[in-house]
């Protein structure tokens, strides 16, 4: 301008392409410094407003980040700016630096503030993401904690749910802090699932540790170690000694039972396993010894649950299959023995119809046993008792005959089954006697029972001197029975009669 002429517009400068790149450059910063050097405040603002706007959004940093949409809509901001500052600082000139090629070395300095603002936040994601799987595992943690002391049935959802959350940690984020630390929750975890062992509760052990050998199956073993074989023995132990407990009890025997062939089965070549047929021999020669501690019924239930299990066991068994079968052969003979002393135990406790189904069961199982003949006789007494008790105040012995004769003679129409014991025992049955008839009333059987002269089906015994006791069985389709008491005395000889009275024709009764 002419000196003193009137103040104008500052003409443009002359086009330079090394000045619109410097205030691309400078734009693409994210902080405006382009539009700063050309005085261009309101878009600085702009810059800034998008800037922080971001910022705003994107911290603190979280595991996800931050929306792609709202990354793609400042990157079109900062693509516009340095656009649009190009565009400007073609023709406009600088307010600093005052040449183009240091402007250009500032923009490219300050690309490292995006760049290392990326960084810094990418780092801050990942610590987000470490901080929230360390959370997960916390959440585990604690969910294994509050198992301890309940029972496993109630506790085995939880544990599955844990041990999925190890797993997802370990396998989906295996450079984590929290997936580094898995192996150890992992030993925790078996402590705390496996805790019934430590306490001895062997019985309730069992269930949790057969769980434990599944987790293999859900985790990668590379996360267990040592772990993967930490239940067996406990196992195995588990198994054997809540098997023990039940070796002869009836009622729960059966299920302990099976965990001995668990035990044989699964873990064979366990020392566990190998105590086994010693434990069962041992059981058995504790019940044997019972036998004549005077409680030999309670003695032989055990030895038959005892001999029963051992056969059973046998057939789980490998190596040691021969000496559990010898074991329940043992087993069975002294349930042999022991069920004719209990037989007489019964007897004589009073017990008459258990002691008569215990000694008819003995002669009926074991014909050729010598005590044989003398169970069938305190099954005689026994059946007798059960109807006149005095019957069976001693035990009957295997004698016979006498100096006394007494003849037996039935006067029914019905065969009848004659019991006796007293210094003698025995029985026999009399055919129906023909043409007899049943009496109206016992003082007409007493008047025409058994007369002289007439034949009846009859037998004579020769019978001690003493007080013997019959029992009249009649075989009719009514069963009746009837007793009776004779005093044997020297010098004489007597007649027993079986008569049956039927008043009405209802009800016999012998």
């Amino acid at each position: 301008m002419p000196p003193g002429s009137p103040a104008s517009a500052t003409p443009p400068a002359p086009p330079e392409p090394l000045r619109a790149v410097a205030v691309g450059l400078l734009n693409l910063s994210g902080l405006g410094v382009g539009y700063a050097l050309l005085r261009v405040w309101w878009a600085v603002a702009v810059c800034w407003a998008a800037t922080a706007g971001l910022l705003l959004l994107a911290l603190p940093a979280e595991p996800d980040g931050v929306a792609g949409g709202v990354v793609a809509g400042y990157l079109v901001v900062l693509a516009a700016a340095a656009a649009h500052g190009a565009f400007l600082g073609l023709r406009r000139r600088l307010a600093w630096p005052p040449r183009a090629a240091v402007a250009v070395l500032l923009g490219l300095v300050l690309l490292a503030a995006p760049g290392g603002g990326y960084l810094a936040y990418d780092s801050a994601r990942d610590e987000a993401t470490e901080e929230m799987l360390l959370d997960r595992l916390a959440e585990a943690d604690e969910l294994v904690s509050e198992q301890v002391g309940r029972p496993f049935d109630d506790a085995e959802a939880d544990y599955r749910r844990a041990l999925d959350d190890y797993a997802a940690l370990a396998d989906d984020h295996p450079g984590s802090r929290a997936a580094k630390r898995v192996p150890e929750r992992m030993e925790r975890y078996y402590e705390s699932v496996g805790a019934m062992y430590g306490r001895k509760d062997f019985c309730a052990a069992i269930e949790p540790l057969t769980f434990l050998r599944t987790v293999p199956e859900r985790i990668d073993e590379r996360h267990l170690g040592e772990l993967r074989g930490w239940p067996d023995d406990r196992l195995a132990n588990s198994l054997y000694e809540c098997g023990v407990s039940g070796l002869g009890q009836p009622s729960s025997g059966a299920g302990k039972d099976k965990h001995l062939g668990a035990l044989l089965t699964d873990f064979p070549d366990s020392a566990a396993a190998a105590k086994v047929e010693p434990a069962v021999s041992a059981a058995i020669s504790r019940a044997a010894g019972g036998l004549k501690d005077g409680e030999p019924c309670a003695s032989v239930t055990t030895l038959r649950t005892l001999g029963g299990q051992a056969s059973t066991l046998a057939k789980a068994a490998g190596a040691g299959a021969a000496a559990l079968t010898r074991d329940a052969g043992t087993a069975s003979g002294h349930v042999r023995t022991g069920t004719y002393a209990c037989g007489v135990d019964q007897y004589e406790e009073g017990r008459f119809a258990a002691a008569l189904t215990t000694m008819n069961d003995f002669a009926r199982t074991y014909r050729d046993d010598r005590n044989r003949p003398l169970a069938q006789k305190i099954a005689i007494a026994a059946e007798i008792a059960t109807k006149l008790p005095d019957a069976g105040r001693r035990l009957p012995t295997t004698k016979s005959g006498g100096g006394v004769t007494v003849t037996v003679k039935n006067d029914s129409p019905n065969a009848v089954e004659i019991l006796y014991t007293g210094p003698v025992t025995g029985k026999f049955t009399l055919s129906a006697c023909d043409g007899c008839t049943t009496y109206a009333n016992r003082a007409q059987a007493r008047d025409k029972a058994c007369q002289s002269g007439r034949s009846y089906p009859q037998r004579t015994l020769s019978l001690p001197v003493g007080t013997t006791y019959f029992l009249h069985k009649s075989q009719g389709t009514t069963n009746s029975s009837g007793t009776d008491t004779a005093r044997i005395e020297p010098g004489y000889t007597y007649t027993e009669c079986a008569y049956v009275v039927s008043p009405f024709g209802i009800g016999p009764a012998t």
